[in-house]
């Protein structure tokens, strides 16, 4: 995110839905991502869609009345898309923390799948058995293998700097996170709620 970006806590968003004040929340995670858990209202537009969409998706939003707030797991997608929708001319705001931090604080806002494994687990599980498979390869069949636990430590350390992750990445592109179909855009402004327009009407 950058300095100008807009952000708006767990426990503001929490008031405003409890006041039924909600802004728009449009989720910009992957479909299974988004399957897994997210933000009770909120609605699935992946920022592939978005970047690939957003003069349309900021034309369509140009007349509401509501806010429009961005999602993520942590808030870094959500800081690019904010940008992405400020360059056509259409302002956002960030959940701080995203997903994770409203899973935290505001459990019961969350909808979630209870057989489906948040991105987040995928990548305990695979970066573990990976360091495992390492240390385990180091001893018992060469000590060449134990090489693989130190490039994962890199790894994830390289994602924590940069805030990005490229196990996630790999990870979403496997048959288990692809079973759930992504949206049209014309499905994201089907599943809009009705709103007060800027000039007073219905939209």
């Amino acid at each position: 995110m950058t300095e100008t970006t807009t952000t708006m806590s767990p426990d503001q968003l929490a008031a405003a839905i409890d006041a039924d004040r909600a802004p728009l929340m449009l989720d910009v995670r992957t479909p299974a991502e988004h399957a897994t858990i997210h933000v009770a209202g909120s609605i699935n537009v992946p920022l592939d869609m978005l970047q690939q969409h957003r003069e349309r998706l900021a034309a369509h939003l140009a007349d509401r009345s509501d806010d429009v707030v961005l999602l993520c797991q942590s808030g870094r997608r959500a800081g690019q898309a904010a940008q992405e929708l400020a360059a056509v001319g259409r302002e956002a705001t960030v959940l701080d923390g995203g997903v994770s931090a409203m899973g935290q604080q505001h459990d019961r806002l969350t909808r979630r799948a209870g057989d489906r494994w948040a991105m987040d687990r995928q990548v305990r599980m695979a970066a573990g058995s990976l360091v495992l498979t390492g240390f385990l390869g180091g001893k018992l069949v060469s000590p060449a293998i134990g090489y693989l636990a130190g490039a994962v430590g890199a790894g994830l350390t390289y994602s924590a700097l940069s805030d990005s992750c490229a196990m996630a990445k790999a990870l979403d592109k496997m048959p288990w996170n692809r079973d759930v179909p992504a949206p049209s855009i014309d499905d994201v402004f089907a599943a809009m709620p009705t709103t007060a327009r800027r000039d007073g009407t219905e939209r």
